[in-house]
């Protein structure tokens, strides 16, 4: 349910309303805004009693059912977008964040050396995997706690901060020590023991989404997390399973608008994986900020060939260059429409 309190509700009007949602047994998510707060009830209860009694409750402007099997992360529970601040950095908000650098961590001098390219070009945050989910078990694994260490150094160096992925609620604290953001990766969507154990961490969640998953499917999984407490989470739009063989997935850039309508959490958009082809990779990062994203996350080698993983759809610290270059027009008209 979503309470919205009258104008000037006092706070021991606010505070009854929230004992009594407690006392029907749901769980209480507070919104103070400037001029009125509205509370969020979520969890299993009789919701036409509790409707019924809420709206006679002092302070009570109006009380409505939650349509959507996702609750807190509906834009019906918070019609305004959520900004997570990173570094200096709003995603979500005023600025178009770019993550951009390699696939895997595989050496200091190649993390270092991407570091300070992507920064010069205009990223805000570094990538790369110290962890990595290959399909094949005698693939390139990552450097694990070694490669966390070297983005460490990598932040030192440049100032940049990190993303980097984490593979089971086992590693999550190791993880939380050295990076700024964590990654779910797409096959660990739905690896809900995972997300649980992220939704009780204090930092912010990038939730991929998976090779076959609905939307729906997505903000479930993410509901799994800001259920848990921690509201810092944004979503990932990398591609998604069909016929095409052409490109690696099928970059699914409508998801981008739809999910803007049904939630209020950021919305990042990987041409790299959603591609899987360098050619591509420019003009889908045009495009994403076109329909409305929030930042990319962009693969980035110094020498692509060499790459331990990924090494078809990593752009060259020159690629970037250039991409970021011809970026930019588009990134300022997203300014003026964000206002």
């Amino acid at each position: 349910m979503i309470i919205s309190m009258k104008r000037g509700a006092t706070r021991d009007q606010i505070d009854h309303v929230c004992e009594r949602i407690r006392g029907f047994g749901y769980k209480v998510h507070s919104i103070e805004g400037e001029e009125r707060v509205v509370i969020g009830a979520v969890g299993v209860g009789d919701t036409t009693s509790a409707i019924e009694q809420l709206e006679s409750t002092p302070g009570v402007e109006t009380v409505m059912p939650i349509s959507q099997p996702f609750k807190t992360v509906s834009r019906q529970m918070q019609p305004y977008k959520t900004v997570i601040r990173v570094n200096g950095c709003q995603i979500g908000g005023s600025d178009f964040v770019v993550m951009a650098g390699p696939c895997s961590v595989e050496s200091e001098e190649q993390i270092l050396t991407t570091a300070q390219a992507v920064k010069a070009a205009g990223a805000h945050i570094l990538r790369g995997g110290a962890f990595k989910p290959r399909t094949s078990p005698y693939d390139f694994q990552g450097m694990e706690e070694e490669g966390l260490k070297l983005l460490r150094k990598a932040k030192e160096t440049t100032g940049l901060a990190i993303i980097t992925e984490v593979m089971t609620d086992s590693d999550v604290d190791l993880v939380l020590e050295y990076t700024d953001i964590v990654q779910v990766g797409a096959r660990n969507m739905q690896n809900f023991a995972l997300l649980k154990r992220l939704g009780a961490a204090n930092k912010p969640v990038m939730l991929k989404r998976g090779l076959s998953s609905t939307l729906k499917e997505l903000l479930l999984s993410a509901e799994y997390i800001t259920s848990k407490g921690n509201t810092q989470v944004m979503l990932c739009e990398r591609g998604v399973r069909t016929f095409e063989t052409y490109t690696r997935n099928t970059l699914d850039l409508s998801a981008v608008p739809a999910l803007s309508e049904l939630t209020h959490l950021p919305l990042i958009v990987d041409p790299s994986h959603g591609t899987g082809r360098r050619s591509l990779i420019s003009p889908m990062s045009r495009a994403a900020v076109a329909a409305g994203a929030d930042g990319l996350m962009i693969e980035v080698h110094p020498c692509p060939e060499r790459a331990f993983s990924d090494g078809a759809q990593s752009l060259t610290l020159e690629n970037f260059g250039e991409m970021m270059a011809g970026l930019q027009p588009y990134v300022e008209l997203w300014k003026k429409e964000r206002g």
